[in-house]
Parts: C-alpha cells; structure tokens; sequence
C-alpha cells in the first residue's frame, strides 16, 4: 500500500517533542483510523526520549489526519478548522491521509508529560477522533498529569 510521504522537515521543538528522521525511529506505532471517528489504539505511551515512527493507517472511506499536540493546541487547532475547513496546513507533527493509504509521522517525544493526537478535519474531533498519548519520564516514573 502506497506511503503518503511527510516531506516538512522544519525541527522545531514543541512543548510534547520535536520531529526526527525516520532512521532515528527505533519503534513503530500503528494507529488505524476509521469512518466511525475512531483511532485504534486510542492510547499509547512511550518514554521519555525515544523516537518512534507512527504510522497512520486510513481504513475508511473519506479523508482523516492525525496531528499530535496539547489538549490546549489541538483544541484552537479544531476551532480553525470549522472556521476554515479547506485551510492548507502541514507540519512535522500532523499526517493528512486519503481514504486507504497510509501516513507517517517521525517524532522524538523529549518531554515528558500527558499529551493527545487527533483529526482535526471539520466535526471529526467533536465526534470523538481523539486520543492520548503518555510520555513516561526516562527514570520509569509515572507522568504527572
């Protein structure tokens, strides 16, 4: 199946990571989207400092994306989107994904903490299209929330 290749290649750091090549990439999630505005896991964790290579799998039949971020962001984020639903945006932490095909985004989670993924295509958030993502410190403590 034909990868939708990530070509942004601005590092800029963020407050849940900063964008990686995938060579980096030592372990790789996959998160299956679906017309039901679901992800599949909803929930992932990694550790402090490691890059992982996400990889998007579109299963339904319309356009989903999965953009990672603070509640805080991909909530403003959401609200642009309704005011601008053929807005054109492209960062190193969002993948847009035609119905059947895949995407990928590279990241090094640095920061520990609790952060989310979601589509943020006009009604799919409100809908549910959301999910989580925990990022344990490197010394194996729990997140603080």
């Amino acid at each position: 199946m034909p990868m939708a290749q990530h070509h942004a290649t601005l590092k800029e750091q963020k407050p849940w990571g900063i964008a990686a090549e995938r060579s980096e990439a030592r372990r790789t999630i996959e998160i299956r989207m679906t017309d039901d505005m679901r992800f599949a896991p909803e929930r992932i964790e990694v550790r402090e400092g490691e890059t992982v290579r996400i990889v998007a799998a579109n299963k339904g039949k319309v356009m989903h994306e999965i953009v990672l971020g603070t509640r805080e962001e991909l909530m403003a984020h959401a609200e642009l989107m309704k005011k601008h639903p053929g807005m054109e945006h492209d960062e190193a932490y969002m993948a847009h994904v035609a119905a059947g095909k895949r995407g990928d985004i590279v990241w090094t989670f640095n920061r520990p903490g609790e952060f989310e993924f979601a589509c943020l295509i006009a009604g799919h958030y409100e809908a549910g299209m959301k999910g989580s993502i925990t990022v344990l410190p490197a010394s194996g403590q729990r997140a603080q929330p």
